[in-house]
């Protein structure tokens, strides 16, 4: 998508780059509630940016054999921490896309610095080189993603609909997928039952 190619050209980070956004109890979307999204790429421009604690149903083999990477026996042959990947629904955006969000040690030509140590790759090679143990340290992977138009996101902060803070790669690469929201709430010191789906004007 556009916003990330200007990334890769682009020089400094956006302010929400490497944040997460957590929806607030009041999502009017449905499509978001009670999700935690990494923000991959902000700017005047828009922004992107990946639902980490929503799955899909198809596992991590499944789509090895779809795309042709290997055959059904080889799948199944695969080590258990590759075949328990768990592949998650990234966002509403482009569903069929995949992306891998993953720790700095593992670099190609295509990946895209988010952070210091937290990279976004969305070619077929981080697939392969996972599926042979020759990937990264550290990784997640999302089919779809989440993307806002300039000025979107931030009218939505405004108007009460997210919160945000800085996110970690513990928090964010760890496989308790269904605490993640309550977890992440409560690494800010927010404890849900005192957030208000209302927002406040001064």
């Amino acid at each position: 998508m556009d916003l990330l190619r200007h990334k890769k050209g682009a020089a400094g980070r956006g302010f929400l780059d490497d944040q997460f956004l957590i929806a607030m109890p009041g999502m009017k979307d449905d499509r978001f509630a009670r999700s935690v999204i990494y923000i991959c790429a902000h700017s005047d421009e828009g922004a992107m940016g990946l639902i980490i604690n929503q799955t899909q149903q198809m596992l991590f083999p499944d789509l090895l054999v779809q795309l042709g990477i290997m055959n059904e026996q080889e799948a199944i042959r695969l080590p258990a921490h590759t075949r328990d990947f768990v592949v998650r629904n990234g966002g509403p955006v482009d569903r069929s896309r995949g992306f891998v969000l993953h720790s700095g040690d593992y670099r190609v030509e295509s990946s895209l610095n988010v952070s210091d140590d937290i990279c976004l790759t969305a070619t077929v090679d981080i697939l392969r080189a996972i599926s042979t143990g020759r990937g990264p340290r550290r990784a997640l992977m999302a089919l779809g993603y989440s993307g806002w138009g300039a000025g979107q996101l931030e009218t939505e902060i405004a108007e009460n609909g997210w919160l945000t803070c800085p996110a970690t790669p513990e928090l964010l690469f760890d496989t308790d997928i269904e605490r993640k929201y309550d977890r992440i709430l409560a690494s800010i010191g927010i404890d849900l039952a005192h957030l208000s789906a209302a927002a406040g004007h001064a």
